[in-house]
C-alpha cells in the first residue's frame, strides 16, 4: 500500500465495520433470516483489477455521499447472492423462481431497496461515530457483464480502496460484498476520524 498507510488501512476498515453492521442489521428485518456481515479486508487497488474476484457478472450498487462526505461509494454483490436476496424479498425461502432465473428489472428494484434500507443504516452509523451529520442519495443498481463494464466519466478516479466482508445469510448464502471508495473518499472519512480525537 504504497499510498496508504497501515494506519488508515485499520481506520478505514474498522469505520466499514461499523457502518456494515449496521447494514447488517437492517438486512436481517428485510429478510427473516440472521445476517451477518464480518472481517473486511482492506486492500488499494487500480480500478482494472477491482472486480478481478468476479468470474463473467456482478450487481453494482453506486450510491454517493451528498451531505458531510462527498464522493462515490460502490459496492459489489455476485449474481447468485442478489437473486437469493431478491427471492426472499418477494417472500419465497431463498430457493424459489427469483432464485434460479436471469438477472431482472425486478432482481435490481429488490436489490435497490435492500441496499437503500443498508447504506442509509450506515450512514446513520457514520453520522453517530463522526458526530457529523452524513447524508446519502438513493442507490443506483445495475448488472454488469465485467469484460465490458467502464467507470462512469464522473468517477474518474483510478485508485481505490476496496474493503471485502464475508456475508453469511442464513444457511443460504456464504459469500463476500465488496465494498469500494475512490481513494481521496477514502482518504476523507480517515480524516473525518482523525478530527473526533
Amino acid at each position: 500500500m504504497d499510498y496508504f498507510s497501515k494506519e488508515e488501512a485499520d481506520v478505514i476498515g474498522e469505520i466499514a465495520n461499523i457502518s456494515i453492521g449496521s447494514s447488517a442489521t437492517a438486512l436481517n428485518l428485510m429478510l427473516g433470516q440472521p445476517v451477518t456481515i464480518t472481517t473486511p479486508v482492506v486492500s488499494l487497488v487500480h480500478k482494472d483489477e477491482i472486480l478481478n474476484d468476479y468470474e463473467r457478472s456482478c450487481v453494482i450498487v453506486r450510491v454517493q455521499y451528498i451531505q458531510g462526505l462527498f464522493g462515490n461509494n460502490i459496492l459489489a454483490l455476485k449474481d447468485e447472492d442478489a437473486k437469493i436476496i431478491t427471492d426472499l424479498m418477494m417472500g419465497n425461502d431463498g430457493s424459489g423462481s427469483y432464485a434460479t432465473s436471469e438477472i431482472t428489472d425486478l432482481h435490481l428494484s429488490a436489490v435497490a431497496e435492500a441496499m437503500n434500507q443498508m447504506t442509509a443504516n450506515s450512514a446513520t452509523a457514520m453520522s453517530k461515530l463522526f458526530d457529523h451529520k452524513i447524508e446519502i442519495s438513493p442507490p443506483q443498481v445495475q448488472s454488469i457483464i465485467i469484460k465490458d463494464f467502464r467507470f462512469p466519466d464522473d468517477i474518474p478516479d483510478d485508485l481505490f480502496v476496496k474493503i471485502k466482508f464475508k456475508m453469511k445469510i442464513g444457511t443460504l448464502i456464504d459469500s463476500t460484498i465488496m465494498q469500494l471508495y475512490p481513494f481521496d473518499l477514502a482518504h476523507s472519512i480517515y480524516k473525518l476520524f482523525q478530527r473526533r480525537k
